[in-house]
């Protein structure tokens, strides 16, 4: 079943789109505060900006990502995954341009409107690729390669960001993104797959062709509330795997959302500081997806792996967040090394409770529900963070909200170690669980 070949051009195409993604990072804060709030190391407005931005784009992946996951059962992942890739090419090339205030705020209002289809949709019908060139036995290990690519793309763009100016930074990120759309459209291969009239999937087209999207029939394919929630209770492994990602991705954002921010008013951390805590983070991350998960996965199942993440998210946060001194942050980051377990073994159990041809549809909800998370995290955590890294914090803790992160994290786990995976004997066809799409 696996055609390596063919999923190495899936890596490479993940690694130029992350790569892009993520070489910003380190700058992306320095950046904001030079435009919103010039010469000042806390600025409210930031946070509040970038959380906005935040929960803008996760609530419009909450509708998105089930919809290119349920149209990429039908019309193939290479056709949808060219939207997201395409999509993210824009803003980065906003900022390559220059960065005044006025481009900053374009790039701003681009972005998040972009993010609501690109930060989701590429891991989204990646894993829905995967799982349909990979087999059960061997999954865990195909996801955990997944999220070592993704994570050895972040420390390739940490190194170049410390090491390239900050106009270049943009530059060489729209780049990236071009030639991995490119490359994308020259080299992978879509899923085709041979089933009868009784194995139809979702939507119905002709097996291996690509039919025109039409404004009526994708409106007509627009995944309902009712129909993911169907699927959210389909069973009693996906319902809780579905809680523990919702509280990882809500843990996940809030470090996304502010972290930075806390190390720039706590320590007075510039661009290179951050660099060297991603590298760090994302040094630990690559090891452990490439190397522990699978060789750890077969042997202990991801429901262990899953927990263990959790676990180390956790005692992350608490790091952070009473840290006395610089260098703390730097030994904290270290725990990546197992708090990046987590991700891909959610989407590893999913995987193996959704039918052959509903892998994306369960990415997608999945996907959703991470990106629910992302609306809620900053409506939680910027105001906090804002209040406790201000002169008018209730009281001395400005790593309280980094603590209120871990404890997301914490709920996770309590969840987590509910979850045991019962193989699914026979798959139900979509129908079966979103009746009302077909």
């Amino acid at each position: 079943m696996e055609n390596w070949n063919n999923l190495m051009h899936l890596f490479v195409t993940v690694f130029l789109s992350y790569f892009a993604s993520l070489l910003v990072n380190p700058t992306i804060a320095d950046v904001t505060m030079e435009c919103v709030c010039p010469g000042k190391d806390e600025c409210s407005l930031a946070i509040y900006l970038t959380g906005f931005q935040q929960a803008v784009g996760g609530l419009g992946a909450v509708v998105i990502m089930p919809l290119i996951g349920n149209l990429s059962d039908s019309y193939g992942r290479k056709v949808l995954l060219t939207i997201p890739l395409t999509l993210s090419i824009i803003p980065f090339a906003i900022l390559a341009l220059k960065r005044t205030t006025q481009s900053f705020y374009v790039y701003y209002v681009l972005k998040t409107l972009t993010s609501m289809v690109s930060e989701g949709g590429v891991m989204c019908l990646s894993l829905s690729y995967l799982a349909d060139n990979v087999s059960e036995g061997k999954r865990v290990s195909a996801f955990g390669l997944l999220a070592g690519v993704v994570s050895v793309a972040t420390v390739c763009g940490t190194i170049a960001a410390r090491l390239l100016p900050t106009p270049q930074i943009f530059q060489v990120a729209a780049v990236a993104s071009i030639v991995a759309t490119v490359y994308m459209r020259a080299f992978l291969e879509d899923t085709i797959r041979h089933v009868d009239a009784l194995e139809q999937p979702i939507l119905k087209p002709d097996i291996g062709t690509t039919e025109q999207l039409d404004k009526t029939n994708v409106i007509k394919k627009i995944p309902l509330p009712k129909d993911i929630i169907r699927f959210l209770k389909s069973s009693v492994t996906v319902s809780l795997a579905s809680f523990v990602a919702f509280f990882n991705s809500l843990a996940e954002a809030g470090v996304q959302s502010f972290l930075m921010y806390y190390l720039k008013a706590r320590f007075h951390y510039q661009k290179d500081q951050f660099a060297d805590i991603w590298l760090i983070t994302y040094i630990g991350a690559t090891v452990s997806n490439m190397v522990l998960m699978p060789t750890l996965g077969p042997l202990l199942g991801e429901e262990t792996l899953l927990c263990i993440g959790l676990v180390a998210g956790f005692l992350n946060m608490l790091l952070y967040s009473i840290a006395w001194t610089s260098w703390v942050p730097y030994a904290s980051a270290s725990l990546a090394i197992f708090l990046s377990l987590a991700s891909p073994s959610i989407r590893c159990i999913i995987s193996k409770q959704a039918g052959p041809y509903e892998q994306g549809i369960a990415q997608g909800c999945i996907m959703g529900v991470s990106s629910f998370a992302n609306v809620i995290s900053p409506l939680i955590y910027s105001p906090l963070s804002a209040l406790f890294l201000s002169e008018a914090a209730p009281f001395n803790f400005p790593g309280f909200s980094i603590l209120c992160v871990g404890l997301a994290w914490l709920a996770g786990f309590v969840l987590s170690a509910m979850i045991k995976i019962v193989p699914l004997l026979s798959r139900r066809r979509p129908s079966d669980h979103i009746s009302t799409l077909a």
